[in-house]
């Protein structure tokens, strides 16, 4: 390992003023505080430095931190300081979503309880003004809430959707795809939520399998024959809207019907029997009732055919006028009458029970409508194409891979979108209407027509979908349309980070829009992660009660243990469950690190590194094997993460930092820092010490950012801030060192073991006997002092195999090595030899799978050679095992 740059680095670490204990609050709130002040989140242009840029998935301005906002942040944030510290130029935008339909219903809910008005009382502009006083006030508590998280963005950059930059981006963007053809205004069938009264693309749909039925219902022919035509329906209201009968041409139950006319129950009206191949013969009884006005698929059918479109049910969901006298009643007051009245003339023939999708709106969970409306869509198609061939082309690339097939699949059977939305808030569809019949589309507010040259100019009172503006978001953020240094220095993006459940809505449009619009995609990477379950695996909701506040959790545990529990035990694209014994593991974790950190510090008083130079130092097998394992620790982390696996990277940190560096090192080290093997060895270990831990820290950083800048600046460090400190690269790593310490370890667990199975009191030294070939003896002899020291030795003897092996004595076998403790006052014979037996059988059945396992041709084949052979040393390694097992129980038994 290379040493630590020195440059203007402190004299000697400081003990004095860290705490006894590790108080999260106070250290969080110090360190957010002095990295905001300084300026260290920001990053202006700087064409010396790679760029590395994320743009966060706007919250809602109207949202509050949950869980999965939580572990979205902390992924983002880790990326960004990884990056930052590896010296890209690193920005991470913040901002929030204006959020249409939850915005406007919340102001909405607060005017009812404050002032019994609705927004029609207020009118349109002075309703507008309140939603942007309501923002003032309450919106952006996210954004504080993240900074409790330790969110390191760059708050001099944040956006807001509805901002004047935004703004701008959104009109130009519609008038150029206007201007293409690409967005045009039509009727169509479109999801109407008649709760949020307002349209809803398909991807704000949610459909939901619910119990209902299939009413049988007999459409009388027209020819006066008697004969009827008998159509199976689970909306027996929408048939006040029938224009048509559809059957399929190849059904030769209803080829005769084909052309002929029936008449329309409850309705008296006469309508004709089409022949479709959208029909399924196999469903009901293979006859369709047509209603183009409230069924997509039944609009294209009546497009084929040239029937008419009668609109039943308003925005409300309540008959219309077209429905005669059901005018007035709820669809589903509407269905009950429809069917009493059906069975008071005869014609309903039978009711079957079934099972069937029904649309929800994703924001309020009420059945959608689907109703013909005039709308504003964008065609997709176009803009879909060079979207996937970015993807197939890898230009952008889905981590984990298999959700390429999503996307995919979403893209190509892409259907035209809806942007068009019936509410206030919300960026105003840019288009004027005047008297004349004139339609204006304009990046700008129009004074006069074109056309007629009149004054009397009407704007669409429509929004756009809140997802339109986001679809921007990555090029908008940075200055588009204008030519900002920002936008040629930061796009395309690095990496997106967001949840699967978005593919959809954001990132597929994000996809076209960037590439229509900058030519390149927005993002290199898109990582995605699942969703947070609770302890039961349950989706979290209001409904069940097991939400969890982020913000309390920090409260109770410190943000540090939040985020490492967030993250560790995860893989991309995966879900996980949320425990709150889960975070306090990792409290722990951290007061472990804290502790340890104090224990160096105490003792690295006197320590001076600009006087010392590790290349002059004899160093311990202690001290080589903890730099090895830290390099090895470095290449791991920077490989995981590489691979933006952040979990696998927090497992090899915990490993090491809780196991490797607390548990051992800083144990066998001990002698060393208290000046037992005198003041060279003193100044290795602390130089060692003081190298590890001080790296260490650094790639802890990006995982636990609080606890890690207090205790580096109490360390010998080179500037500022740990945030701004060089990422750790891999130096040497010694194979040989890590086997040889890897020995030393198995036969202190092995004499920790029979200490612990036979009950020694801790502070009881004990004797052990070691035996060993010659090949064994340097480091049995360098491993001495650890033996001791870690497994609580008093008499430590080393023997040759041949020497004769002591009377009732325990054994184990570690290592390669055969280590005894005599029992004399000990342990109780009969019992070793009980437990002798017991491992003699686990032994042996070790050797039969292994047997087993290299017997298989099939494994030996295709297997690797060197997983093979590492399966025959194990055997090898057993067969020695149970060898050595037998001559004890042999020797106990004799």
């Amino acid at each position: 390992m290379a040493d630590a740059t020195k440059t203007s680095m402190l004299a000697a670490a400081t003990a004095e003023g860290i705490p006894t204990v590790y108080d999260p609050h106070a250290v969080e709130a110090k360190w957010y505080k002095t990295w905001e002040e300084n300026g260290y989140f920001h990053a202006e242009v700087d064409l010396e430095k790679a760029p590395f840029c994320i743009v966060i998935p706007p919250p809602n301005v109207t949202g509050q931190l949950h869980l999965g906002h939580a572990m979205d942040t902390t992924m983002q944030d880790i990326l960004i300081r990884w990056k930052r510290m590896q010296g890209y130029n690193a920005t991470w935008i913040p901002g929030m979503d204006h959020a249409g339909i939850a915005t406007q219903a919340r102001v909405e809910e607060h005017l009812r309880n404050s002032e019994g008005k609705s927004r029609y009382d207020l009118g349109r502009e002075e309703f507008l003004k309140r939603v942007w006083e309501w923002k003032e006030e309450y919106g952006g508590r996210i954004l504080a809430q993240l900074r409790r998280l330790g969110a390191s963005c760059d708050w001099d950059r944040e956006r807001f959707t509805m901002d004047e930059g935004c703004s701008r981006a959104v009109r130009e963007v519609f008038v150029d795809l206007y201007d293409k053809g690409l967005i045009y205004q039509g009727d169509y069938i479109i999801n109407w939520c008649p709760r949020c009264s307002t349209a809803l693309s398909d991807i704000e749909v949610e459909h939901e399998e619910t119990q209902g039925n299939l009413w049988h219902i007999r459409y009388p022919l027209a020819d006066g024959s008697g004969d009827y035509v008998v159509v199976a329906t689970t909306r027996p209201e929408t048939m006040l809207g029938d224009t048509a009968l559809a059957v399929h041409p190849a059904d030769p139950r209803y080829r005769h019907l084909v052309g002929k006319t029936c008449i329309l129950p409850l309705m008296e009206r006469e309508i004709p029997i089409v022949a479709d191949h959208y029909v399924d013969q196999e469903f009901g009884t293979g006859v369709v009732k047509i209603t183009p006005a409230h069924d997509p698929n039944d609009f294209d059918v009546a497009q084929r055919h040239g029937l008419e479109a009668v609109l039943i049910l308003d925005g409300d969901a309540k008959i219309t006028a077209e429905g005669g006298k059901y005018q007035g009643l709820d669809r589903y007051e509407a269905r009950n009458a429809v069917v009493r009245e059906l069975k008071a003339q005869g014609l309903l023939d039978k009711i079957v029970e079934h099972q069937h999708a029904v649309g929800h709106c994703t924001r309020c969970d009420h059945t959608v409508e689907p109703l013909l409306s005039k709308q504003w869509f964008v065609k997709m198609q176009p803009l879909a194409e060079p979207a996937i061939r970015a993807v197939l082309e890898d230009e952008s690339r889905f981590v984990p891979e298999r959700f390429t097939k999503n996307y995919l699949n979403w893209m190509e059977n892409v259907r035209d979108w809806c942007i068009s939305r019936q509410l206030w808030w919300g960026h105003r569809v840019p288009v004027w209407y005047c008297a004349c019949g004139e339609t204006i589309v304009s990046k700008t507010d129009p004074t006069v027509c074109p056309q007629c040259g009149g004054t009397d100019l009407e704007q669409d009172s429509d929004v756009l979908d809140t997802w339109f503006s986001s679809a921007l978001w990555p090029f908008s953020t940075l200055g588009w349309p204008e030519k900002t240094p920002e936008l040629d220095h930061f796009y395309p993006t690095s990496v997106l980070v967001t949840g699967f459940d978005i593919i959809y809505f954001w990132v597929a449009r994000m996809m076209c829009m960037g590439l229509e619009f900058m030519g390149d995609v927005p993002f290199h990477d898109i990582l995605i992660h699942g969703l947070i379950r609770d302890a039961q695996g349950r989706k979290m909701s209001k409904s069940l009660g097991n939400g969890v506040d982020p913000i309390d959790v920090i409260e109770e545990f410190g943000a540090d243990a939040l985020r490492f529990s967030l993250v560790i035990g995860t893989s991309p694209g995966n879900d996980t469950r949320y425990r709150e014994e889960k975070v306090e593991a990792y409290r722990n974790f951290a007061n472990k690190i804290w502790n340890a950190s104090r224990f160096a510090l105490m003792n690295l008083t006197d320590f001076e590194p600009d006087s010392l130079n590790m290349k002059d130092m004899e160093l311990s097998l202690a001290d080589r094997w903890i730099l090895s394992r830290y390099q090895s620790t470095v290449q791991e982390v920077t490989r995981w993460l590489e691979r933006y696996d952040l979990g696998e990277a927090a497992r090899v940190l915990y490993d090491f930092v809780w196991t490797e560096l607390c548990d051992w090192y800083v144990e066998m080290i001990k002698p060393s820092l208290y000046g037992r093997l005198g003041d060279e060895a003193r100044q290795a270990s602390q130089y060692v010490l003081w190298q590890v831990l001080e790296g260490t820290l650094r790639l802890l950083h990006p995982f636990m950012p609080f606890i890690t800048e207090e205790i580096w600046q109490h360390l010998p460090h080179t500037g500022e801030t740990i945030m701004l400190a060089p990422w750790p690269e891999a130096g040497t790593i010694d194979t040989e060192v890590e086997a040889n310490m890897a020995v030393v370890m198995d036969m202190v667990r092995a004499i920790r073991n029979i200490r612990s199975e036979k009950k020694v009191a801790p502070g009881r030294k004990i004797q052990v006997i070691i035996y060993a070939g010659e090949d064994s003896e340097a480091l049995l002899q360098e491993a001495e002092g650890y033996l001791r020291v870690l497994a609580r030795i008093g008499d430590l003897q080393f023997r040759a195999p041949q020497d004769a092996k002591p009377e009732k004595a325990v054994a184990a076998v570690a290592g390669g090595v055969e280590v005894y403790m005599p029992l004399a006052g000990l342990v109780d014979i009969d019992q070793e030899i009980s437990r002798l037996q017991k491992e003699l059988e686990t032994t042996r059945q070790e050797i039969k799978r292994a047997q087993g396992k290299l017997n298989n041709q099939g494994f030996v084949s295709k297997a690797p050679r060197e997983i093979v052979a590492k399966e025959e040393e194990k055997l090898s390694s057993l067969k020695e095992k149970e060898t050595m097992l037998q001559i004890r129980l042999k020797e106990l038994t004799d």
